[in-house]
């Protein structure tokens, strides 16, 4: 039973609701139904998974072979102990091997004979197994506790209980049962590589730090090993570790890059060293989202306006002096200087920090995930912001000594080269340009309307987990040994390292399911020890598949470890996509589900197409006759206790070894446990005033009820206390929206749902629809507030919504970029659009407030423009091409952890090309064209063949 909360609920708190509600319904349950809450875990607590075995010829203290009993009792009285303790480990949790128990097997023939029952045998047990205090004496100034043991020490101590005494002789227990050393009825196992082993899996603590916790495990787990008996094994098998440090060496990698970028566009463009230090220096630790998210282009762009125009000022003033500057005349130039870019430079951060706000706006999965990134870029941001109004004018003035001459490096000159024809065509042209772009981003908002969408690009945890389902009844013998064969065949894939399974239920029920599923887990070799590197992981899935399903007898589910418990999260499933059915009748319900189950096979992107199996579980039922049972003076609990008892066993004490304790358990044979004719000639005890003379009365179970098998129902589940059936797919090949776009239309029209019958849709993908609305609301407002803070800079609505205007032609660059590399859009790319609004205004107001200082100081209109753009494109192609650098190794990185990052990194890089190119080209024309009107005291120049003036 899982109860979902809000998010955000308190977990202690919560579980506390939870048993007070089970308290106040535990009085009405059946006998013997008791409810507990599961561990202070998540679904994607299982960090870390072990396996102990033996190895071939490994010998017990006995000097025989180790069985999987033996395993098992070695890991639950010797690792299990150690590790529970390890901090931020909330349960570890076993699977496979042989729970100890000490059988106590009665044959029936033997007890009617002596006329006992199944209770008599445990009553004597119970009897004659424990330990009792009577109190203390005080005996020559002593105190002396009184205790009488009575516990057994030895099978022989239970094979001497006297049962029964005739008078002439006491029955012993040995007499009418066979005291053995047996085996739990378990309901899972575990195998690896084909062979069955033990699997114990580390859960840990909810708001645990993941890599410290396993790491923690890990290190546990290496203390134990010397511990373990000469022979016996225990090897880590899955380590959340593993992908958490994979994840960060690619975003280390990408910092890494990205800096170095960062200060090579730095050193060309500014053409001084000295004028670079200090400028990408941060230190913030954290996740895959918050690390990725650094980039250091956007942390160093109001620092990179306030060097290049201290640099440029410098020039300017040494060779009007013709001398080096004094230590005075630098910081006062500096201070100068810097005043002059101040105000764009503080509210270009400032855009740039307030267009993260809405990603706070984010709930739930979509929330968790990008509440680290807004948060450390905005620190870094406010803190480079502070930086570069303190220390970075103060570091110019310090480090910057010598001669600074106004000389450009080859880049620029080039880069001036080109612009100035550009530049002149553009304000000759400016209607046609300004149309132009609006022609481009129509076409843009086209384009975007054919991208796909999905919730987050899935991340390649880089092994494979592989859901394997069979018939229903299958039993768990037979299940194991299918499961060996599966096993056998994958690992021949030259790249998996091994394969390892859970088959049916572990022995805390924190994931039920019954003998026929088996959760699989293929981990893979590092690609460098791959045949072939460069081989796709989608390719790598398709030729799996193909492996898979040429052993018969199961369906399979190929997902992978940590997004297979991520979606069961999500809808309860563990698939892209779930179509849940809900109503009353469960053959409605199937019938249902199968047509749903062909329209979705059909199509386009389905894979690994399920419906849960309703129906077609094997029961051996045992009916009981009512007529008959009056006839005897029996009742119905008579009849269920004796098959409860005999078939099932029943508890009747503990036998202890050392501190090891093992369940005395009472139950008939195996032989005749699974012979039918056997159990249908149970005998069932008459009640006392049915008994004939002294002697105790039988009837045979088949004259009181009829024992048969048949298929019953395999599961029934409910959600808010309606009856459902669900069909699950994955989606591959294609986006998820437009897929379940088309599934609905097409279960819509195919379905035919009777009156009382409704659908509902699961998985990521109401995540989407859930993430997207909200962003729907949260971003136009921070559009709302850029544009105030425009309006507040330049003081006019005309200028304000001039450099706005770069906000959806940036857009439109991003959707190419998308349409390029055939991404669909996500909440990942969706948060890129949002770091891109800020980026694209920064670059509108460097480059308009120049041109506005250049027309306060009297220059003609079309000079302003013209000299304005020119001087402004060192500043402009700085700020576009670090920012841009910064985030190219996330775009183009495929190291784990990649996917995540490469759609917010593509929609930046391809909107600050687009941005770049409506600043140097859009933005002086629509400039020209909105403030044609104005009268100027000056000639207005050039605008098409005359010479260009000196700069």
């Amino acid at each position: 039973m899982t109860v979902i909360f809000d998010d955000g609920t308190d977990i202690y708190r919560a579980r506390q609701l939870v048993s007070e509600r089970i308290q106040s319904v535990r009085a009405t349950l059946p006998e013997g139904v008791s409810p507990e809450l599961g561990s202070i875990a998540t679904g994607l607590g299982e960090i870390y998974m072990y396996i102990l075995s033996a190895e071939p010829g490994a010998l017990t203290e006995y000097g025989a072979r180790y069985t999987a009993m033996d395993l098992r009792t070695l890991n639950d009285w010797v690792v299990l102990p150690q590790l529970r303790t390890v901090e931020g480990v909330t349960e570890v949790n076993t699977i496979g091997g042989f729970k100890k128990e000490i059988h106590i097997l009665p044959d029936p023939a033997a007890l009617a004979g002596f006329d006992l029952t199944l209770d008599d045998i445990i009553g004597a047990v119970e009897a004659n197994n424990a330990n009792t205090g009577a109190g203390y004496i005080e005996r020559h100034g002593e105190q002396n506790l009184i205790r009488v043991p009575g516990q057994a020490n030895s099978l022989d101590d239970l094979r001497n209980i006297t049962v029964k005494d005739t008078g002439a002789f006491g029955i012993r227990l040995s007499d009418v049962a066979e005291i053995t050393i047996g085996e739990e009825l378990r309901t899972g196992a575990a195998t690896q590589n084909g062979e069955e082993v033990i699997l114990g899996t580390a859960f840990m603590l909810v708001g645990e730090n993941s890599r410290t916790v396993s790491v923690a495990v890990d290190e546990r787990v290496d203390e134990i090993r010397p511990g373990l008996p000469d022979g016996v094994q225990i090897t880590p098998v899955y380590n959340r570790t593993t992908l958490v440090d994979a994840t960060i060496a690619t975003v280390e990698k990408n910092l890494a890059e990205g800096a170095l970028l960062v200060i090579l566009v730095l050193f060309l463009l500014l053409g001084n060293i000295r004028a670079i230090t200090g400028m990408v220096e941060n230190n913030v630790s954290g996740n895959l989202m918050s690390l990725g998210a650094l980039d250091f282009g956007l942390i160093v762009d109001g620092a990179v306006i306030i060097v290049e125009n201290c640099l440029r000022r410098f020039a300017e003033k040494q060779g009007s002096l013709g001398r080096l500057l004094t230590r005075e005349e630098r910081f006062s130039l500096a201070a100068e200087a810097s005043s002059e870019v101040i105000k764009p430079s503080i509210f270009g951060v400032i855009i740039i920090t307030v267009v993260y706000f809405p990603i706070f706006a984010l709930t739930g999965i979509e929330g968790k995930m990008f509440h680290p990134m807004a948060f450390t870029v905005v620190l870094a941001l406010t803190s480079a912001l502070i930086l570069s109004l303190t220390f970075v004018p103060a570091a110019v003035a310090l480090i910057v000594r010598g001669k600074v001459t106004e000389k450009e490096s080859r880049l620029m000159r080039g880069a001036k080269w080109l612009y100035r024809p550009a530049l002149s065509f553009a304000l000759r042209v400016r209607y046609a340009i300004v149309i132009g772009a609006v022609a481009l981003v129509g076409i843009g908002g086209w384009e975007a309307t054919k991208l796909g969408s999905e919730f987050i690009p899935n991340l390649d945890e880089g092994d494979i987990a592989l859901h394997a389902l069979r018939i229903p009844g299958t039993s768990l013998t037979q299940a194991i040994e299918m499961q060996e064969m599966l096993e056998a065949r994958i690992v021949q894939v030259p790249e998996v390292e091994r394969v390892f399974a859970k088959i049916g239920t572990p022995e805390i029920a924190t994931d039920p399911v019954p003998p026929s599923v088996a959760d699989t887990f293929v981990i893979m070799k590092p690609r460098k020890e791959w045949p072939d590197p460069r081989k796709p992981k989608s390719q790598l899935v398709s030729e799996l598949q193909a492996v898979v399903e040429q052993i018969p007898g199961s369906k399979y589910e190929l997902t992978q470890p940590i997004e297979m418990r991520f979606n069961e999260l999500i809808s309860g499933v563990r698939a892209d996509v779930a179509v849940k059915i809900y109503g009353d009748d469960l053959e409605t319900l199937e019938a249902i589900a199968d047509r749903i189950q062909e329209i979705v096979t059909g199509t386009a992107g389905s894979a690994d197409v399920q419906r849960e199996q309703v129906t077609g579980l094997p029961i051996l039922s045992i009916r009981p006759d009512r007529d008959a049972l009056a006839r005897y003076g029996l009742n119905v609990g008579d009849i269920q206790a004796v098959a409860a008892t005999a078939l099932g066993g029943q508890v009747a004490g503990r036998f202890f070894e050392g501190d090891r304790r093992f369940d005395i358990v009472v139950r008939f044979p195996e032989y005749l446990r699974t012979d039918v004719v056997a159990i249908q000639r149970l005998p069932v005890p008459l009640p006392e005033g049915r008994r004939s003379g002294d002697g105790v009365m039988f009837v045979p179970l088949s004259e009181v009820a009829s024992v048969d098998i048949a298929p019953g129902p395999n599961q029934v589940s409910r959600e808010n206390g309606k009856r459902k059936l669900v069909v699950t797919s994955n989606v591959r090949g294609r986006d998820l929206g437009s897929f379940i776009t088309e599934l609905q239309d097409r279960v819509s029209d195919g379905a035919d749902l009777p009156a009382g019958y409704w659908i509902e849709y699961g998985g990521t993908y109401e995540q989407l629809v859930s993430a997207s609305q909200r962003l729907s609301v949260v971003v136009p407002i921070a559009l709302l507030m850029i544009f105030g803070l425009l309006l507040m800079l330049f003081g006019t609505l005309r200028d304000a919504a001039i450099v706005f205007s770069g906000v959806p032609l940036a857009l439109t660059g991003g959707v190419a970029a998308l349409a390029l590399r055939d991404m669909p859009f996500s909440i990942s790319a969706g948060v890129g659009f949002i770091a891109l609004s800020g980026v694209a205004v920064l670059n509108g107001v460097v480059m308009l407030s120049f041109i506005r200082q250049r027309r306060e100081r009297g220059e003609a209109l079309d000079e302003a423009i013209y000299e304005g753009a020119l001087q402004r494109l060192r500043p402009v192609l700085m700020t576009a091409l670090v920012a841009s650098l910064g985030f190219i190794p996330m775009a183009f990185n495929v190291g784990l952890g990649s996917e995540v990052q490469r759609p917010l990194a593509t929609v930046v890089i391809g909107g600050i090309f687009s941005s770049t190119l409506l600043t140097l080209l859009v933005l002086p024309a629509l400039y020209r064209i909105v403030h044609g009107g104005e009268k100027s005291s000056r000639r207005e120049p050039l605008l098409a063949d005359e010479p260009v003036p000196a700069e």
